[in-house]
């Protein structure tokens, strides 16, 4: 009987509205800085980019969604991911249910095909979208599907960072930054980074460890911003 409640979508959605009770809390208490290389990313009108940050650094993302825009997030179809993907309904964003792979046999099972087309689509309806950078289940490494997102979307990427100085760290994979109120909470936007339409191979790695650099610059500005340490 317990397996089958813990199963059943009412109590799925019962613990996503706890999660997002959570960081909202965790929001509304900590003290907001803010720093970008581009300013007008957040202050311009709705435009598509690719906001993209470390996975176990993702909590707290949703409440750099500038108040009335459409976004949607690319989040796996893993169980993990059906609890992210409700969380993240609750506070305001969408999903795409697809990620990316380490071959092309798990990039189907995956449903890394359908997420880059739904992507792509999205982008040229000029929707923004967000996806961490990382290669599935390798931390701090940045796959090259969001670098050719870009290449066929014509859409520049950008790094982000919404880190607070409470935190613990879980004992996962990525070293999840599990986000506690009270504190100091930093959002940082790095610089756009352009993918040509027609990059080659040698061009599309390089812009991937562009994407690598600036993301770990990124949050290691929004740690310096928000002061406070692991826990």
């Amino acid at each position: 009987m317990l397996k089958k409640l813990v199963g059943s979508d009412l109590f799925r959605r019962s613990v996503a509205s706890l999660v997002a009770g959570w960081f909202r809390f965790v929001h509304a208490t900590c003290t907001k800085v803010f720093e970008a290389a581009d300013p007008t990313v957040v202050t311009r009108p709705q435009w598509p980019f690719i906001a993209t940050a470390w996975h176990g650094e993702h909590f707290m993302l949703p409440f750099a969604k500038p108040k009335g825009w459409v976004l949607k997030a690319m989040i796996s179809r893993s169980r993990d991911g059906e609890l992210n993907a409700m969380v993240a309904e609750k506070l305001g964003i969408d999903s795409i249910r697809a990620s990316g792979g380490r071959d092309d046999k798990e990039v189907r099972r995956r449903g890394g095909v359908y997420g880059f087309i739904a992507a792509v689509r999205e982008l040229r309806a000029g929707a923004p979208i967000m996806l961490t950078a990382d290669v599935p289940k390798v931390a701090r490494v940045a796959g090259d599907g969001i670098v050719q997102i870009a290449r066929h979307s014509g859409c520049p990427i950008v790094p982000m960072a919404v880190v607070t100085s409470r935190r613990r760290r879980l004992k996962s994979w990525d070293r999840a930054a599990f986000n506690l109120p009270f504190g100091r909470c930093a959002v940082v936007f790095g610089r756009p980074i352009e993918v040509p339409t027609d990059a080659d191979a040698e061009t599309v790695e390089a812009k991937r460890r562009e994407v690598e650099v600036e993301l770990n610059r990124v949050q290691d500005r929004a740690y310096e911003l928000a002061g406070g340490h692991d826990g």
